[in-house]
């Protein structure tokens, strides 16, 4: 393994550690950019998480030795692995994580998928969507709930740490 794509996971796990403090700051912030600071983080936070998921994914891939550029997301990385008859207990478990709307990491993803459109409407929160998905989704949102967003992003973040860490011992064990 040549440790590029490890590399690449662990830098941005701590580019969302710095996005999230800096959220943090931005709901204490009284200038007249505050609600643009907040929204900017949020989707900084949801870019760097997804692309720690994406460069965790591609550590599974090189692991096994499966073209690392081609790939586009877990589905992709399943699909390469099937064509090849390997199974990965790593992809086991981000199979399992990735098919429970209720689960973190489907929100997670979620969220980061809102990212690419807008509404003007307010969502109704369920419970398969997550706080973050309704309020990046919304144009204009009110604000109300950014502390709960922090904190639903946090512990996202803690999930995918412990679940990166997880699966490397794993990996490394064979």
């Amino acid at each position: 393994m040549s440790g590029i794509y490890l590399a690449r996971t662990n830098q941005k796990l701590a580019f969302t550690r710095i996005h999230l403090d800096q959220l943090k700051r931005a709901q204490d912030d009284t200038s007249w950019s505050k609600h643009a600071l907040i929204e900017s983080y949020n989707e900084s936070v949801l870019f760097h998480m997804a692309s720690a998921y994406d460069a965790f994914l591609r550590e599974i891939a090189e692991l096994y030795r499966v073209d690392t550029e081609s790939l586009d997301g877990y589905r992709s990385l399943a699909a390469e692995l099937e064509a090849t008859g390997v199974e990965s207990p790593e992809l086991k478990q981000l199979s399992l994580l990735e098919a429970d709307e209720a689960g973190w990491l489907h929100k997670l993803m979620s969220a980061y998928e809102a990212c690419w459109h807008g509404s003007d409407k307010q969502a109704a929160l369920t419970e398969t969507n997550s706080l973050s998905e309704i309020h990046v989704l919304q144009v204009n949102p009110d604000h109300a709930e950014d502390k709960a967003i922090v904190a639903e992003y946090e512990m996202w973040f803690t999930a995918l740490s412990e679940l990166v860490n997880r699966l490397r011992e794993g990996m490394q064990e064979w």
